[in-house]
């Protein structure tokens, strides 16, 4: 029993042995072969940075054509520049599109010369022989690592003008200039391409939301109306038939002062005849004269007394005046009326040989010079009529809009009860005359109420609408372009506040978005593929 025990034990520490042994082994193998790539290492040290970037990389960087956009704008140009990243030493092409600000159209430049500067070293190119207006390409190898900036010198026939676009990078390796171009690449799935030929060749135009201040806006009809002071009706001073000058005395025809505009003839009323009383007094007159001259011949001689010729010569005088007054708005064939100023034929109040009395409107004549604008508002609005500062003018035949300051215009007076006629607050404006501010015609006011809160607004032109929804066209780059929708505020008929959807930072598409917006959907943007045309 013993023997066995002993036989037992002797094998358990046998196997027990062979075991760490094995474990000593695989240790031993493990340190030897770390060993053996550690001093492979310290051999030959290489550094595979790059490599395991290429390896991690989701795409091959050798045949990547990324792109590097930079835009810059002043008063007068969008500078929009399409750049191969920057590597020292390599050659980089440069499109450059320049754009005038004054219609968005290409410019004629003459000539442009771009600078990279990169801490004092500068790379220069001019071209002068421009083969495509608004377009220059360029071609341009670095010659200092680091950031700099890109400086254009842009010649026009009248001025010289400069652009600078800064935090410009120029890359030791290729690999990290592609990287960080494609980086830089948008990656939006409603993105919309829209090329600078494109936008080119329509009404289009972008800019920066404004930080206004926009008060409450109450937006009515107004009528338009000769001023008070502006309208002279021309009257007849007789009984009579009114005959009109000629055929030019109608309805909108210019007159000048001291144009005959119609006569009065009463040759065949029996009574208050005109042309009876020219006569009358002219007859009076003629004899009042000759009486007068021959008792101033007596009165020489003695022959009458002065008082019989003081007595004849006062009834000489009095002929006199009556028949110059007389004369002056009469003849023979009755009055003649003239314009008193220069002006238009606004109404023809009567018809060529119509009878009309004394004081008896004929024609009345509109000078021009300023109109009223009349209005009625809600009785809601009555405690921030006050605070009105402004307004902006709809016409509705032209779709032009026009504000307060364009016109020379002016608040008037507001009313400050209402009637039974009119449960209606009348507001009145004067505005000098533009041509086609029709009197008696109407457009839309919006009248604009003073306030301290700032808020954004945008140009009414720049929004698009969707079965409800409003949208704006924000510019990513020129030739990039995002569909958002916005929350709209108030609006005084030219800009409209966002109170959701943007901020002022976003540059937005002012005219054209509906261009960009049919662009939708013709195709996919590739995020790689760098310039978009």
């Amino acid at each position: 029993m013993m023997q066995c025990d002993v036989n037992y034990a002797r094998h358990f520490f046998i196997q027990r042995f062979k075991l760490i042994q094995m474990k000593l082994n695989i240790f031993l193998f493990a340190f030897l072969a770390l060993s053996y790539v550690g001093c492979k290492d310290n051999s030959n040290p290489v550094d595979h940075s790059h490599e395991s970037a290429i390896e991690n990389d989701s795409h091959d960087h050798s045949e990547s054509n990324a792109k590097v956009h930079y835009t810059a704008y002043s008063n007068n140009f969008e500078v929009f520049a399409v750049v191969d990243p920057f590597v020292i030493g390599h050659k980089s092409n440069i499109s450059v599109y320049l754009t005038k600000l004054t219609d968005y159209k290409p410019s004629d430049a003459k000539s442009m010369t771009i600078k990279l500067v990169v801490f004092g070293k500068e790379t220069i190119q001019t071209i002068t022989n421009v083969t495509k207006s608004g377009k220059y390409n360029f071609n341009i190898v670095p010659k200092n690592l680091g950031v700099g900036e890109l400086q254009f010198d842009i010649n026009t026939k009248s001025d010289s003008y400069k652009i600078v676009i800064p935090k410009v990078k120029v890359f030791a390796d290729e690999h990290d200039a592609i990287h960080f171009a494609e980086e830089l690449t948008i990656e939006t799935p409603n993105a919309i391409p829209f090329s600078k030929e494109q936008s080119w060749k329509i009404d289009f135009a972008s800019n920066l939301p404004k930080v206004d201040s926009m008060g409450q806006v109450i937006k009515t009809t107004a009528q338009i109306n000769s001023a008070p002071n502006d309208e002279i009706l021309v009257t007849s001073a007789t009984n009579g038939v009114v005959l009109l000058s000629d055929y030019g005395i109608l309805e909108g025809k210019e007159v000048t002062k001291g144009q005959l505009l119609f006569s009065v003839s009463g040759s065949n009323l029996m009574d208050d005849n005109s042309e009876v009383r020219f006569i009358e007094a002219k007859n009076n007159f003629e004899l009042a004269s000759s009486q007068y001259q021959r008792q101033k011949e007596l009165a020489k001689d003695k022959i009458i007394s002065e008082k019989e010729l003081q007595i004849s010569k006062n009834k000489y005088e009095n002929a006199k005046v009556n028949f110059n007054n007389i004369k002056n708005n009469f003849d023979s064939s009755g009055q003649s009326v003239y314009s008193p100023v220069d002006g238009y034929v606004k109404l023809l109040l009567a018809k060529n040989g119509q009878y009309v009395e004394v004081g008896q409107p004929v024609v009345s004549i509109s000078q021009n010079r300023s109109l009223f604008l009349h209005a009625d508002v809600q009785q809601k609005y009555h405690a921030i009529l006050d605070n009105i500062n402004s307004a902006t003018i709809h016409t509705l035949y032209d779709n032009k809009i026009y504000t307060l300051d364009n016109l020379n215009g002016k608040i008037i007076s507001y009313g400050r009860s209402t009637n039974n006629h009119n449960f209606l607050i009348p507001i009145n404006l004067e505005i000098d005359y533009i041509q086609g501010f029709m009197p008696g015609s109407f457009v839309e006011l919006y009248l604009r109420t003073n306030s301290e809160n700032e808020v954004i607004t945008i140009p009414k032109t720049a929004i698009l609408e969707n079965h409800g929804n409003f949208f704006v066209v924000v510019q990513i780059n020129p030739e990039l372009f995002e569909m958002r929708e916005v929350k709209l505020g108030v609006t005084d008929g030219i800009r409209t506040e966002i109170t959701e959807g943007i901020t002022n930072k976003e540059r937005i598409v002012t005219k054209g978005a509906v261009h960009i917006k049919l662009a939708r959907g013709t195709g996919a943007l590739d995020a790689h593929s760098g310039h978009v045309h």
